[in-house]
């Protein structure tokens, strides 16, 4: 029996028991969610160190592919899957996913071949030493962030529209200083942003969740959808996280 009250997005606080259907379907999200980071390991690794992939991606149309195709698919999921079946929200969830970790393959070959890049903020240098530290205190993080937003009575919701809003903003005026301002003293403040509304967003969604199983337990397909598209907002927030805390502990200057 489901024991989840809704709750009205202005309120200040909400109170949701945890039953035993809850656990089962926030233990679905966070099972296809390590699962999509597994993959994404395994291909970052794959494409960062088998020569004839790294040749593929790097040097091919591929690389515009695995840059974009996660953007394309994201805003064209919005217009073509307004109502999704869990077999086109599983197709959405892994080939973001494998797009993703294709592309996180850069900082593979950078740590296998020992080289720097230069960024707004410094000279970044990788080893599998701070990908590895990079990972640990990413993980850390998202647990303590997912545990909060799974337990607090606090209504986060109505964060959630400034939350989006302000990333939009975030990455306006990121591009505008790649192209124009070029600061490396702004591009630190716009890293810092992005790590705390990525924090943000880990909590938030979490109760998001919670709420939104609420309304669709015991509809199967509701639920199998929703498992997909709760990982795959995670996953994204979570590989920002790791990818900021890794050009941090990475930098040089």
């Amino acid at each position: 029996m489901n024991q989840s009250q809704r709750t009205t997005y202005g309120a200040q606080s909400l109170d949701t028991s945890r039953d035993e259907g809850l656990r089962s379907f926030m233990l679905g999200v966070y099972n296809k969610m390590g699962l999509g980071l597994l993959l994404s390991a395994v291909l970052a690794y794959a494409f960062g160190t088998i020569a004839p992939l790294t040749q593929a991606l790097f040097n091919t149309p591929l690389l515009y592919v695995v840059q974009f195709g996660p953007i394309v698919l994201l805003f064209g999921s919005m217009f073509f899957m307004r109502n999704p079946s869990p077999i086109g929200a599983a197709v959405l969830y892994w080939a973001v996913v494998s797009l993703i970790g294709a592309g996180l393959s850069v900082w593979v070959l950078m740590a296998v071949g020992g080289q720097s890049a230069e960024t707004l903020t410094g000279t970044i240098s990788i080893t599998f030493g701070t990908i590895a530290q990079a990972f640990v205190a990413t993980s850390a993080a998202f647990f303590g962030l997912s545990l909060w937003g799974y337990t607090t009575k606090r209504n986060l919701q109505p964060i959630g529209s400034f939350l989006v809003m302000a990333i939009i903003g975030v990455v306006i005026v990121s591009l505008i200083n790649m192209f124009f301002l070029e600061s490396s003293g702004l591009q630190w403040l716009i890293q810092f942003a992005v790590l705390g509304l990525m924090a943000g967003i880990v909590a938030w969604q979490t109760q998001g969740l919670k709420l939104m199983y609420s309304e669709i337990a015991g509809d199967e397909r509701s639920m199998a959808v929703m498992t997909y598209y709760g990982a795959l907002n995670l996953y994204i927030a979570f590989v920002n996280m790791f990818q900021i805390i890794l050009m941090f502990m990475g930098n040089r200057e």
